[in-house]
Formats: structure tokens, sequence, C-alpha cells
């Protein structure tokens, strides 16, 4: 007996009261959501900080996730970075403490994912072309802009933290 895996969430339809022109943004966060979730569930956490050939840890794209989905957004309401924002980004890539497991860090990442839906959700359609700044340059962009770089920004560490994450499980099985 075959199971089908379930469809994309970009084929499953419409999510309810997220603007049309606003809809792969959704659908590119809640499909990084399903994959992560289901792909770290089990992961070792002893492998989170781990950098195999040098490139960046499960641990920072984790952090990295959450962090610049959060500053995008903030920048896509045309505000300013908080100092805690800045703290995060400067934390990013490293294990300030108990909060820095692998549970934990996909906790936040699921956090900001809903924080970002609902900001979607609440974005009119008329405010996509505004121009808005980003970083202490204020170099500009637009909230559509800046709401389509979240969703491939993520899209592109969400391909980054899986295949970091298989190689060094692929590592951990053939040492044992």
């Amino acid at each position: 007996m075959s199971t089908i895996p379930p469809l994309e969430v970009w084929l499953r339809g419409p999510l309810p009261a997220v603007p049309p022109l606003l809809q792969p943004v959704a659908h590119a966060l809640l499909q990084a959501r399903e994959e992560l979730n289901q792909e770290l569930a089990d992961f070792p956490p002893d492998l989170l900080w781990q950098r195999p050939a040098g490139v960046a840890s499960v641990g920072f794209h984790l952090q990295h996730l959450a962090g610049v989905l959060d500053r995008l957004l903030t920048y896509a309401r045309a505000e300013v970075l908080t100092p805690p924002q800045l703290e995060y980004l400067a934390q990013e890539g490293t294990c300030p403490g108990p909060s820095c497991s692998v549970a934990a860090l996909v906790q936040v990442f699921n956090e900001r994912v809903d924080q970002a839906l609902a900001q979607l959700r609440a974005t009119p359609e008329a405010t996509l072309t505004e121009v808005r700044g980003v970083g202490r340059a204020q170099v500009p962009s637009t909230v559509l802009g800046l709401l389509v770089h979240a969703a491939e920004h993520t899209m592109r560490h969400l391909g980054q933290v899986l295949v970091t994450a298989r190689i060094l499980a692929a590592q951990a099985e053939a040492q044992r």
C-alpha cells in the first residue's frame, strides 16, 4: 500500500484572508515551516552547531530564518529595527544559552511564520508598491519587494539547512 504525499502548500488552494497578490508569499512560508518541522523533528542536538566543510551550521540557519523574517517584516511595516532585534542579529550563529535547542529554535521560526501570516492578512494590496527603506542606509525597496524577499530568503535558507542536516546525519551514521 503506497501513501500519497500531501500536496505542496501552493497546490492546496488560496489561504483565507490573505490578499491574492500575497498568496505566494504565504504559501512559501507555510511550505518552509512544514518541511523544517518534518525534517528536523529528530535532528540530533549534538549536531546543531557543527559546520561540515566550513558551511554554516543548522543552528545558524534556524536562527537566521527567524531573524531575517522578523527584520524584513519590520521594514515592510516602515519601522526601524529595535535594540533586541539588533542583538538577535549580532548573536546569530552562536548558542547564547538553553534557548538554542533544536526544538526551541524551530519554535521561534514557527512563531515568526505565524506573525508573518498575520501581517500578510493585514497588508492591503494597495500598499504593495509603497517604498520602504531597508537597513541603516534605508536602501529603497517596496512592501511587495520586502515580502517576496522574505519568502525567497526563507526558502533559500530552508534548502541550506536541510542539506546541511542530511550531510551531518549521514556523517554521524557512517561513524557508528
